[in-house]
């Protein structure tokens, strides 16, 4: 099953290595390279899952991941990227789904690709306003 990602990353070496992996695994990848444009292509496109990094100048993804939950509650699936093994309470308060710590995998994003999707209590129906914007 293909499923849209929005890659959020703003080193380019690892937007390209972590979507040259999704990609493999036959996903759809969008890319953004700070918060502020991960906000703007959910307002643009319906994404099942969004892979955020933490650190990223303009807006950080913990921060973008807050406004995200107030505007879209339990959809998309974030799954947060970092380099710091210890912040997992930090990114699930901020109401991510999941974390990976770096450097990733193609195993890793895999299972935390299934992880997510077979854990999936959400609807787009619950939402009017993610019905809204998904249509």
């Amino acid at each position: 099953m293909s499923l849209s990602i929005l890659l959020v990353d703003d080193i380019e070496i690892n937007r390209k290595v972590a979507s040259t992996m999704l990609k493999k695994l036959d996903h759809d990848v969008d890319l953004a390279t700070n918060g502020v444009e991960a906000i703007e292509a959910l307002k643009r496109k319906c994404y099942d899952i969004v892979f955020m990094d933490i650190e990223m100048p303009e807006m950080d993804g913990l921060e973008a991941t807050k406004i995200i939950r107030r505007q879209m509650s339990s959809w998309p699936k974030i799954i947060i990227l970092t380099a710091f093994s210890n912040c997992r309470d930090m990114c699930l308060d901020a109401g991510a789904d999941d974390f990976l710590t770096k450097p990733i995998s193609i195993e890793m994003l895999k299972k935390a690709i299934e992880c997510s999707m077979s854990v999936s209590s959400f609807s787009l129906n619950n939402s009017e306003e993610i019905v809204a914007t998904c249509e």
